[in-house]
Parts: C-alpha cells; structure tokens; sequence
C-alpha cells in the first residue's frame, strides 16, 4: 500500500489530472466515432455462422424477445418458471450469448468475477473454472441456459427485426424481421443490450490502409492463424501489426499478439488503469458445498460493498469492492477524527481512497515495465472509476518484450492513416495489419443500437418520446408503449460493475407482471402517466457528481468529456439510493401484487 500522500501532493495531482483531460477533449464528443461502412460494412454481419435458409414465419406468439444474450436469456428463463411457455428468442447472431457471442478475441475474458457474473448459475448447474472465466465458458453458460429452459425451441437466430408495431385493435405487436417474418406478439421485451454494435475511431484514411485490418469484435482467425482458446497465431510471426485502442479489449489481447507478432506497434491515447487480477482455479467440491440461493446471496453482497455499504464479509475480494470498502474505512476514520457525516466528508473519503489506490497502480508500472520512458507513458492520470478499470496480469509485461513497442500520442490520438501505415505527431509507422480494437457504441440511440424503432400507440415511436431524453416508469415500462418492457439498467439500478445482475432483477419482475395480466385476463399492462412522471422526478436526484468530474479524462462513463445536458442526465440516472436500494424497492414492489404505477387493461 503507498504512502499516505501529503495536501501538496494532492493538489499536485488535481493539477495534473485535469491538465491530462484537457489534452484529450474533444468539441465532436461521441460524434468522434463513425458508422461501419465500406470495407468494414461487415462489421454488423455475422462472420462466424452461415445463415441457413428457411422459410418466412408468419404466426401469433404470446412473447418476443429481443436479443438472445443474457438480457434475453434470464426473462425467457424466468418467463419459463412462470409457466409462460409461448415465448420466442430473435436475434441476429447465429447462436444466443450476446456480446460474448461476438468477442471472439484472443483473451478475451470477463473481468467480474463468474461466482456472480454468470447468471443462474444455480438452475442451470454451472460450475465456473476459475474466478474469470474466459469467452467461450461464458457463452457455453449461456447456451446451457437456453438448453434447460427450451429457449432454443422456437428461436429465430440468424435473424434481424426490421420493425415493431402496436396494433390497437389486434393488442398485440406486429414484428416484422429482416427474413420475411410477421410474428404478432402480446408481448415484447427488448433486451438488446449496451454493448453489441461495433464503432470505428474517426481517424482520416482509415479506409486507404492497403493491408488487412480488422476490428476485434469480429476476430479473423483464418487470417491469424488459431482459435479462441488456444489462440495460437502463428499466421502474425512474419507479420507487422498496429493495435489502435488500449481499453479493456486491447488489454486482454494484446499479450497474445505480443506472444506471436513479428513486431507489434500499440497506439495509444489514454492508457488504462490496470490492478492485479490473481485468477485462480475454483474448487468444485468447496463450490458443490455452498448453500442453496448462494448466488443471489453473492450478487448482493459485492454489490453492497461495491457501492460502499458494509458486510460482514466480503465473498467476491477483487478490485471493485476493494476500492469503495477504501472509501468507507476512509470514512470511518474522519469522522472518527472529528469530521461531521456528510457529502463533504464523502468526498474527501473519497478523493483520499482514490488518490493512494491510483498511486498504487502508477507505482506497479514502475516495478513491472523495464523502459522508464514506456511506464511513464502508461501510467494512468485520472481517478479509478473516470474509466473502467482493468486487472490484467500479463497486459503491462508485454511491453518488455523486444517485439513490442507503446506508440503513446500524448493524448492527441492516431494522427491520420494512410495505405501502409499509422501516422502520430508527424513520424509514420508502417504496419501489415491494422486491429481495431475501438469497443462498442455506448451512449448513441437505442434505435441507432438496434437497428429499429418501436411504434407505440397512435403510432408515437419511441424515438420520438426520447427525443430529449429516455422515460420510464423502473427503466422498464414506457407509457404510450403497452406490453413492451425494456431490458437494461438506466433509470433503475446502473448497476455497471456487475450487468446480468440488474437483468436477474428485471427478469423476475417482468414474469411477475405477465403473469399477473394472463391470470387477470387482461393482457395489457402499461404504466400510467403520473407514475413515469414520479419515477421521473425521483431518480433525476441520483445523477452522479463523478459524471462531470473535473478530474476525469474523456471516455463513455462521462459522456467523452461533454457536459451532461437533460438528455444524457436522464439516460444515465438511476435510482438515488443506489443498486441496492433500487434492487430491494424492485423486490417489494413485485411480491406485493400491487404493481404500483401499473394500469392493467
């Protein structure tokens, strides 16, 4: 643990922190980014499963679900317990697992651990092989969840929405698809997740590259040479590779093309903050011994912690629950020492914990990376939660190997590129292969996301009733949208550190409400208008300080950097409490039967 630093050195690094933001603000925010076109058109195809041939549907179905990762996966799940068996998965990929579906990239692995990120675990009989597990135990959990519930039976794969439209007279949808299907649902949830469609840097040239480039989410192995896991990829050993990004991806992929690339150039803007992992085998006779509803038990206590509450025990001990129980021993001890319960003392808990534990992270730079001039440059200048934070521990020792080099671009990013290589701050370097490894759009329209919009009654789309900002009634009930229910984590819990957790939540809920409008006879629910109106009101609150925080560098957990206007404010909040109090409200409202704000019909 680093030294406790002095006032002087705290403000040394407001200083510098900001001065490092500075650098990397950008007027064009997310508009950086551009739309897959031209030679990375297929980027939005599905390159890992030929779509084989059928015949168009045309059919009633009590349920559609959009989107078969483990948004759609649980509520078909507990849709099925329910006893609502007419339920039908559609997605364009070829198989369901979602975002691990498409990240098919060397190291590709989860960096939550799989004890609570790995739903339903318990249902389905998983036993996870390790703390983090990678890609393809991950996807094969979300096969076996569709296997033991039958989700597979009436799935369309390989298969786009085109469309969906409330039809008054009929109370059902009509969801027409991208194969010629016309399926009229009651009811339908979008669980088409935040993090599926590829986005590429808008970098000048980037189309003129003459070599192969691909982006990471769509992997090619055939090109490379290996597999996801073994990743052998002997193909790059006479082979010049440029790698643009450094965030969660590139962190996981770049010692794999540092094992094999003849040189490999990293071009970096923003380095990330990256802690130790420690993965470790898990015991499956210690596993076989946990107590029924262990899961649940075990999603609520790092969410606890992860939030700074207090718990007897921390089950999880990794780097998201051990930065807030920083805060709140910090906390303790101030007040301890005469400081008075508040937001000010918080936030001096906070910035106190924040500062050592990055001093921590630059420190094990030092004592990893043998070039001084390169650990300086990946050291990162922000607080902890500006960005996501990584744990890797192979990313930083790349960077002794002779063959790989940090190209660092002081926070100005890739210069232009032209047909043989990467331009920064006027030196070329020539590359063979360029990997694009710029992530998943975060923070766009849900339609542009998706790749449809929703016509709600009276043919109001969804777009249209979040023109200037989302409204719901729990992030999950829309008013003017009946029978649709939305699947995700804005405007409820944002639970971001753990994601399936706030679908686990949601999928209970949403079988409860369908259930409790089949029993009733009535098959619609939609919420009331004065109850979105509240809900509202009520978490506008909860919008956090961190999103504008001066001290934070660009990225998509503050919106690139921009000022968050009334749109991004109601798009990013939650409930005010936090992801237990919104998971513990969400708990009481479903058992009670009352479902408050809800107008069945």
């Amino acid at each position: 643990m680093a030294a406790e630093l002095t006032d002087d050195q705290r403000q040394a690094l407001r200083t510098r922190y900001r001065a490092e933001r500075d650098k990397r603000l950008r007027p064009d925010g997310n508009e950086q980014y551009q739309e897959p076109s031209g030679r990375y058109a297929n980027l939005m195809d599905d390159t890992y499963t030929p779509v084989a041939p059928r015949e168009p549907l045309h059919t009633d179905v009590n349920v559609v679900i959009v989107g078969a990762g483990f948004a759609g996966l649980v509520t078909g799940a507990r849709l099925r317990q329910a006893g609502i068996t007419d339920v039908r998965l559609i997605d364009k990929a070829g198989d369901v697992g979602g975002v691990w579906y498409w990240n098919r990239y060397p190291g590709a692995m989860c960096d939550t651990a799989a004890m609570i990120y790995l739903p339903l675990m318990e249902e389905v009989g998983t036993v996870p092989s390790a703390k983090y597990v990678p890609a393809p135990e991950i996807q094969a959990h979300a096969r076996r969840i569709a296997e033991t519930f039958g989700l597979y039976d009436d799935a369309l794969l390989s298969t786009g929405i085109s469309s969906i439209e409330w039809r008054e007279e009929a109370g059902r949808y009509e969801v027409r698809t991208d194969r010629g299907d016309v399926l009229m649902a009651r009811y339908v949830c979008m669980g088409t997740g935040p993090l599926h469609r590829p986005k590429l840097p808008g970098i000048p040239g980037l189309h003129s590259f003459a070599g192969h480039a691909f982006h990471t989410s769509r992997w090619d192995w055939a090109y490379t040479g290996g597999e996801p896991v073994r990743a052998e990829m002997s193909n790059l050993r006479d082979k010049r590779v440029g790698i643009i990004g450094t965030g969660a991806t590139a962190v996981q992929c770049i010692p794999h093309l540092s094992r094999w690339a003849k040189e490999l150039l990293v071009f970096q803007r923003t380095p990330s903050a990256i802690d130790e992992r420690n993965n470790h085998p898990i015991d499956p006779e210690w596993f076989a011994g946990l107590e029924p509803g262990w899961q649940r038990k075990w999603m609520m206590n790092f969410t606890v912690l992860q939030t700074m509450g207090f718990a007897e025990e921390d089950l999880v001990k990794d780097g998201w629950t051990d930065i807030s129980q920083r805060i709140r021993d910090r906390m303790i001890t101030l007040v301890q020492a005469g400081g008075t319960p508040g937001p000010d003392t918080l936030l001096r808990a906070y910035e106190d914990s924040d500062d050592e534990k990055m001093s921590e992270i630059r420190a094990r730079v030092d004592t990893i990376v043998g070039d001084s001039r390169t650990a300086e440059a990946l050291k990162p200048w922000y607080r902890q939660l500006c960005k996501r934070p990584c744990f890797h521990d192979e990313y930083l020792q790349s960077f002794n190997n002779p063959n790989t080099r940090l190209v660092d671009t002081d926070g100005k990013g890739v210069e232009r590129i032209d047909e043989t290589g990467v331009w920064v701050g006027g030196t070329h370097h020539p590359i063979d292969v360029l990997v694009i490894a710029s992530g998943f759009e975060v923070g766009t329209t849900y339609e542009r996301r998706s790749g449809y919009d929703v016509a709600g009654r009276n043919g109001l789309m969804l777009s249209e009733k979040w023109a200037d900002g989302m409204r719901s009634l729990h992030g999950m009930h829309v008013h003017g949208f009946p029978n649709l229910f939305i699947l995700g984590f804005s405007q409820a819990a944002n639970q971001i550190a753990n994601v399936p957790q706030n679908y686990v939540e949601n999928g209970l809920a949403i079988a409860d409400v369908i259930r409790r409008s089949e029993d009733s006879g009535a098959h619609l629910v939609e919420p009331t208008l004065e109850a979105e109106e509240q809900w509202i009101e009520f978490i506008l609150g909860s919008v956090r300080a961190l999103r504008g925080n001066p001290d934070c560098t660009p990225g998509y957990y503050n919106n690139e950097g921009k000022p968050m206007g009334d749109r991004e404010q109601l798009n990013g909040a939650g409930h005010p409490g936090g992801p237990v109090a919104f998971f513990d409200h969400l708990e009481k409202w479903r058992t009670s039967g009352d479902f408050a704000g809800l107008a069945f019909g």
